[in-house]
């Protein structure tokens, strides 16, 4: 994978959301959780050098999956490169994600710990969260 420099300029939560369901676990089983994340990644218009990552981590209740509550958290990051290459872009994306899942994974905790819920600890991930990013690059990631 290339690497390059980059700088975070700065990190802002966008929503952060938390509802409780009414449901119970039947004696005694466990429901899963099931955390989805997703990532969205632009350029800014007017500076080719900043780039915008956001991450999102979702729970949500479905019809065959309930959950007791439903999540929805989303971070921004916004960085500054001299990437010039795609290669180089996907690098800065690859470890501006790494940068920003702690933010997320802290803002999870401390949101279903002030919902007086049972605190939800994302795992730690060692290496990219994003299976895309283990591999080869293969395509634009930019919208």
């Amino acid at each position: 994978m290339e690497k390059t420099n980059f700088t975070l300029k700065g990190i802002r939560a966008d929503e952060m959301s938390f509802r409780l369901n009414a449901v119970r676990a039947q004696n005694g089983t466990k429901m899963e959780l099931k955390p989805t994340f997703s990532r969205k990644v632009r350029r800014a218009v007017e500076n080719e050098k900043i780039c915008f990552v956001t991450l999102t981590v979702k729970i949500e209740k479905t019809e065959d999956q309930p959950k007791p509550f439903d999540l929805w958290v989303s971070y921004t990051g916004v960085f500054e490169s001299d990437a010039s290459t795609e290669a180089e872009k996907r690098a800065v994306v690859i470890a501006g994600t790494s940068l920003l899942y702690p933010y997320l994974r802290a803002a999870v905790t401390t949101l279903t710990t002030a919902a007086l819920s049972s605190p939800l600890v994302l795992p730690v991930i060692n290496g990219p969260l994003f299976p895309e990013d283990r591999e080869p690059a293969s395509g634009e990631m930019f919208s």
